[in-house]
């Protein structure tokens, strides 16, 4: 029997969520949730985690995986309560998937390189869909997350397409495809507007494919680059405070030197 003096525990955690969810003692709060209800709260641990990592603030990230791995025990406690599956068969999921996708460590196959390595992977989660959907013929963009940010899914769309040989044999192609669509959009600057979105459309699309033939992760170059305007424009707004007017009341021409002086100054601390 499990209680608070125990120590802290796989097995603490579930028996805390056992009674969060308790019928007649438990919080009103978590008994009013369902599996819809909680996927916001399950979105914004994830992108917790990711910024504690990406500010290298471990402590932060101490809790932060904490909060991530309660949403795990959550659904698992919503499943079983519906009787659909529970913590141990989540576990045991992802140990059979782990050692399945993984014979160059766990069985006989010798895999020489990462290349070889990844495209097994592949295979297997093809394997996989196919078997949940009972089709051989299953398309190769099946099972895409809909919800995914549209650079990871552009992304995941194109590692699919890669892995069945439709792709770009190399990077030149692919930038000369980004300068093309360059070209697209500016033709259409001044016409049609539903025109310009398409090619606005098309041309991150293949900046997606430039950033991954590059071995790059569009959604984290997109927030690392969020986050080195964010901190410059910080730069510009101090510069403003610096004098006598409003931010409004500068010329773009003033904020602009603003902007080139907070990047001199950058450069300068390296």
């Amino acid at each position: 029997m499990i209680t608070l003096n125990d120590e802290p525990s796989i097995e603490k955690l579930r028996w805390i969520m056992s009674e969060l969810r308790n019928p007649e003692t438990g919080c009103p709060w978590d008994l009013k949730q369902t599996f819809a209800s909680i996927i916001p709260h399950t979105i914004e641990e994830a992108y917790e985690v990711v910024d504690a990592i990406e500010q290298e603030d471990f402590t932060e990230l101490e809790k932060e995986l904490g909060d991530l791995l309660f949403q795990v025990v959550f659904y698992s406690q919503l499943g079983a309560e519906e009787k659909r599956f529970d913590f141990d068969s989540v576990l045991s999921a992802i140990c059979e998937k782990l050692i399945r996708r993984h014979p160059h460590v766990f069985a006989s196959s010798d895999f020489q390189s990462d290349v070889e390595v990844k495209a097994n992977w592949e295979n297997e989660k093809v394997k996989e869909r196919q078997h949940k959907n009972n089709d051989s013929n299953l398309s190769v963009l099946a099972d895409i997350p809909r919800n995914l940010p549209a650079l990871s899914q552009a992304a995941k769309i194109q590692k699919r397409c890669s892995h069945v040989g439709f792709d770009w044999h190399n990077i030149d192609d692919v930038f000369a495809k980004v300068e093309e669509e360059v070209l697209e959009v500016k033709a259409e600057l001044h016409r049609d507007d539903s025109a310009l979105a398409e090619e606005l459309g098309d041309l991150m699309f293949a900046v997606v494919n430039l950033c991954r033939h590059a071995k790059q992760d569009p959604e984290a170059l997109l927030r690392q680059a969020n986050n080195k305007f964010t901190k410059r424009f910080h730069g510009v707004e101090a510069q403003v405070n610096k004098t006598d007017k409003s931010f409004e009341q500068h010329s773009l021409d003033e904020l602009e030197s603003f902007w080139q002086q907070v990047k001199i100054s950058e450069k300068s601390k390296y």
